[in-house]
């Protein structure tokens, strides 16, 4: 008995080990169906990507799918390979991505894999492989540290590592204020002069090509810039650009965007490189008393003066923000937008105060008039309501009997409401607005914006175009020739005034 119970306990262990090499022998033939023969992913930038598969299987095979990520999105992208059914098939596709619709920038990582089928239900899937979608018309080497990689071509290594220094330096300096994952990769492209940056760009209008400079371009949702690095501008770009994606990963909510007056405010407060120009523009325009109602503006004005002020405003205003309360109440205040709450819910939550609160709590820190919103913006409508239909019947059309219509109620305003002033945060130090010395910073005098840029479900991005003349007279920022303009445009003013006189 004892030798018996002694062979059964001894024969456990090894019929467990004969049923679990089964097991994965009888896994390992069902693998075996399917088998891919060989596969490749190649960049035919601008037009597209090219999947190619070839596959065989012990039955025939019906389809052949691939998906893929774009960048750091959550969602993807699927579709057919073109195929002939067969034991043996070939497998091709060209995903396009030379319209509007579906542009993706280039240098961007594609996550793929594909799905195989055969006629009687089995599937077999590959592992994710990664492929980065690279312009075709140079070839490319790399410089990276950490999650950060700049693509360059050329003789340029030195100015790459320039701008990759640009880079990490701006991340480890404002994504801890702003509470932005640093754990996704990001990739800037680096072109060495406009002529190469305009063959990478969204398609678009020839004539804005023609006329303006791109600096830069932000991508945000996938983590791609693409940069011109030929000047002393470069530095600043880069930082510029490098801000829109941290705090579109550190604000942005599926419902709405970070509005364009914080969004291009923190990218220039957290510029690493920047000059003078908005300094002057914030001086002109509170001479001149034209200071925007910065926080009430959906999106930049479409005046070229403007829109210096604009950022100078907007840059001076976070600059307030976190001096007059603290880099935590940013970090919370890009929290609270991030979870869907719109922007004066926000404000109220964290600052205590609304847009109009914190603009003019700004205001009053420079020394500014306070803005009071138009009468005309608080005037509501009063509903008017529909007629009452009432029945009748032919009797009363014969008889022509009247019928009174229901009377149209007046519209009536609603009293503006009061405003009750907001308690002052005392400044740790005084609010000086330290702008960008030209576009370079990636904004523009122009037709700069933070925009979605979102070309498709496959990347958007806050686009700063920088103009440099052309057909449109668009406005120069060198130093400068800004600083003659605005003294210009103040003369004029005072020798109209004097004339009238």
């Amino acid at each position: 008995m004892k030798l018996g119970r002694k062979l059964i306990k001894a024969l456990i262990p090894m019929s467990a080990a004969l049923l679990l090499l089964l097991s994965f022998a009888t896994a390992q033939a069902e693998g075996e169906t399917i088998r891919v023969l060989s596969s490749s992913v190649t960049s035919e930038f601008p037009e597209g990507i090219r999947f190619k598969v070839e596959a065989s299987g012990d039955n025939e095979i019906t389809s052949i799918a691939v998906r893929f990520k774009t960048g750091t999105q959550s969602r993807g992208s699927y579709d057919y390979l073109d195929l002939e059914h067969g034991q043996i098939v070939n497998s091709e596709l060209l995903w396009r991505t030379n319209t509007g619709a579906r542009y993706i920038p280039p240098g961007t990582i594609i996550t793929y894999n594909f799905e195989i089928e055969d006629s009687e239900g089995g599937r077999f899937d590959t592992e994710p492989e990664t492929f980065v979608y690279h312009d075709i018309r140079f070839e490319w080497k790399e410089v990276s540290q950490g999650a950060i990689t700049v693509s360059y071509h050329g003789p340029v290594k030195k100015r790459a590592e320039i701008i990759l220094d640009a880079l990490i330096e701006t991340l480890e300096k404002m994504a801890p204020l702003l509470g932005a994952d640093t754990s996704e990769p990001i990739r800037a492209t680096a072109y060495n002069n406009n002529a190469e940056m305009l063959g990478a760009l969204p398609p678009g209008s020839s004539t804005i090509r023609r006329e303006l400079v791109t600096e830069g371009q932000a991508f945000t949702n996938i983590g791609t810039l693409l940069l011109i690095i030929d000047g002393r501008l470069a530095r600043g770009t880069a930082s510029h650009e490098m801000m829109h994606i941290l705090t579109s990963r550190a604000g942005d909510s599926a419902f709405r965007g970070v509005p364009a007056w914080l969004n291009e405010g923190l990218s220039e407060f957290g510029n690493i490189d920047p000059g003078f120009s908005y300094d002057v523009a914030l001086e002109f325009a509170m001479a001149t008393d034209r200071l925007l109602p910065i926080t009430s503006m959906p999106a930049l004005p479409g005046n070229p003066e403007d829109v210096i002020i604009f950022y100078g405003q907007a840059r001076s205003i976070v600059r307030f923000m976190v001096e007059a309360y603290g880099s935590q109440r940013m970090t919370d205040l890009m929290a609270t937008l991030q979870s869907g709450t719109n922007m004066d819910l926000a404000l109220r939550a964290v600052y205590g105060v609304d847009r109009l609160g914190l603009e003019n709590q700004w205001r009053r820190a420079l020394g500014a008039p306070l803005f009071t919103p138009s009468e005309r913006a608080s005037v509501k409508p009063t509903p008017i309501p529909r007629g009452t239909v009432t029945a009748y019947n032919l009797a009363d059309l014969i008889s022509g009997a009247a019928v009174t219509p229901t009377p149209e109620p007046t519209a009536t305003a609603e009293p503006e409401p009061t405003i009750t002033p907001q308690p002052e945060p005392t400044p740790t130090a005084q609010v000086v607005a330290q702008a960008d010395t030209s576009p370079a910073a990636g904004s523009s005098s122009e037709t700069s914006s933070s925009t979605t840029g979102e070309p498709d479900s496959q990347g958007g991005g806050g686009a700063c175009s920088a103009p440099r003349g052309g057909g449109q007279r668009a406005l120069d920022m060198s130093g400068i020739a800004l600083v003659v303009g605005l003294v210009g445009l103040r003369f004029r003013r005072w020798f109209r005034r004097w004339f009238r006189l």
